[in-house]
């Protein structure tokens, strides 16, 4: 009796051994390859999750926001001659008291203006530019015009009379003035405005040479 109960508890005790080892052995490897699982699949979803940010490009740009150059200056404008002239009567001419010969005189300051000016005072009649049309209807009228003929450029200022109809007297103006008025050159540019009484006009080239 005693040998079969030793016999079963040997035979227990090595069943015990056989299932603790076994046990053992799975766990142990068992642990690398959750361990390998888990590594393998977290580092590639950071590394793929990770996104690098590049500082951004500035864009280069070759003038001031303000349209300056490079200098401070102030940008050319695209006006021409005759709008330059025409702009600064309309500011003189808003002097009501300014008489046609100090609005001329003052035109002929303009730094546009780069030749020798000559300014004179004009009598109804026949006017250079207008060919054989007399031009009538101003009390004051002023011519100015270069020093050196062979420049296309004449301008007039004038008063007009109380009574004489603005419209129709610019009309003749522009109907019968001729950018051939002088044999060798040609105007590039006619303009003709009013302020009021007053009338402004000019056949001239589109710039001139420094």
């Amino acid at each position: 009796m005693k040998k079969v109960l030793a016999m079963i508890m040997a035979a227990t005790m090595v069943m015990s051994m056989t299932a603790c080892t076994g046990e053992k052995e799975t766990i142990e490897n068992s642990t690398p390859t959750e361990a390998t699982t888990e590594a393998a699949t977290e580092e590639p979803t950071e590394a793929t999750n990770e996104v690098i940010e590049e500082p951004p490009v500035e864009e280069e740009t070759d003038a001031p926001a303000d349209g300056n150059g490079e200098d401070g200056e102030t940008a050319v404008s695209g006006d021409t001659l005759g709008e330059t002239l025409l702009a600064d009567f309309t500011e003189r001419a808003a002097n009501e008291a300014a008489t046609a010969q100090e609005i001329a005189d003052g035109l002929m300051t303009n730094p546009a203006i780069l030749f020798g000016p000559v300014t004179m005072p004009v009598e109804q009649g026949l006017l250079t530019g207008f060919g054989n049309t007399e031009i009538t209807g101003f009390k004051e009228g002023v011519t100015f015009a270069p020093m050196i003929g062979s420049i296309a450029f004449v301008g007039y200022v004038f008063d007009l009379e109380e009574g004489t109809d603005v419209a129709a007297f610019m009309q003749t103006l522009k109907d019968n003035a001729d950018p051939r008025w002088n044999i060798c050159v040609e105007a590039e540019e006619t303009v003709c405005e009013q302020v009021g009484n007053k009338v402004f006009f000019v056949m001239c080239p589109k710039s001139l040479e420094g």
